[in-house]
């Protein structure tokens, strides 16, 4: 393993040195288990924010987890959460199968993913194929093979129609719900604003010939639509970790705008 290498990866010296010691521990803990280790999300394609933004992994696998290594992984985040405080709820990522990664529908099975310093079992819903597209497009291999060696090109029309599915199985529902956004101060914040990009992102596929990071999206947002949503994605893309968003009832109306421009 080439720690060096890992210490280099990214503009953020602490977050060098977390990936680097993220990448020693699953290789002691998982040894010949582990199929590849890779960066994804805003550290990928140049729209990190220290303030707000994830640092997002994805761990492939010869085979599912046992109960002894989730203890131990389990175990392994939250030392990692006490030696990196900032990044504690701040750590994305999930532990998957290679077989996982053979087709753009997202799979049945469940995965163990770990997110706002706990870690969780969750199924993939339709965000799976454009988490497959941006793996794709601009994974960095921490460990193992480059991406694209274990997985196949996904096309945007594939994308478009899992964003078309997601908007309205995982966002519509949220409209008609009084508490889909009343969450912990923590979760409700970061909700809504993760709310505003995710639907700037669904507009900009679904208008354009490619998929944009959320920079690059709520920027299109805001210069092809304007007022009322302006404002509201500016707000997004400012909020950090600790500030307010209190705007329910505009990311519900943004919600449903969305939808329709998207049809």
């Amino acid at each position: 393993m080439d720690i060096t290498r890992i210490k280099h990866i990214t503009a953020h010296q602490d977050v060098n040195t977390l990936l680097a010691l993220l990448s020693k521990n699953l290789t002691e803990i998982l040894d010949g288990q582990l199929v590849g280790l890779y960066l994804t999300g805003s550290l990928t394609y140049g729209d990190f924010d220290r303030g707000s933004s994830d640092i997002d992994f994805l761990a492939v696998l010869t085979h599912a987890l046992s109960a002894k290594q989730h203890r131990q992984i389990e175990k392994m985040h939250s030392r990692i959460g006490k030696d990196f405080p900032v990044w504690k709820k701040r750590i994305e990522g999930s532990y998957i199968t290679k077989k996982m990664l053979s087709s753009p529908k997202p799979p049945k099975e469940s995965r163990p993913y770990v997110n706002a310093g706990k870690m969780w079992d969750f199924v993939y819903g339709d965000e799976w194929t454009l988490n497959l597209y941006v793996l794709y497009q601009y994974g960095i291999a921490l460990l193992g093979p480059d991406p694209k060696e274990l997985i196949k090109s996904v096309k945007l029309d594939e994308v478009r129609e899992a964003s078309k599915r997601n908007l309205i199985q995982e966002w519509q529902p949220k409209i008609n719900n009084p508490s889909a956004f009343r969450l912990a101060d923590y979760e409700s914040n970061h909700l809504q604003a993760y709310a505003v990009l995710t639907m700037c992102r669904i507009l900009y596929a679904a208008k354009n010939d490619g998929v944009a990071s959320k920079r690059v999206a709520s920027a299109w947002v805001k210069k092809t639509y304007g007022r009322p949503w302006s404002g509201l994605v500016k707000k997004a893309e400012d909020w950090q970790h600790g500030k307010e968003m209190n705007a329910e009832e505009q990311i519900k109306n943004f919600i449903k705008f969305t939808i329709k421009e998207v049809g």
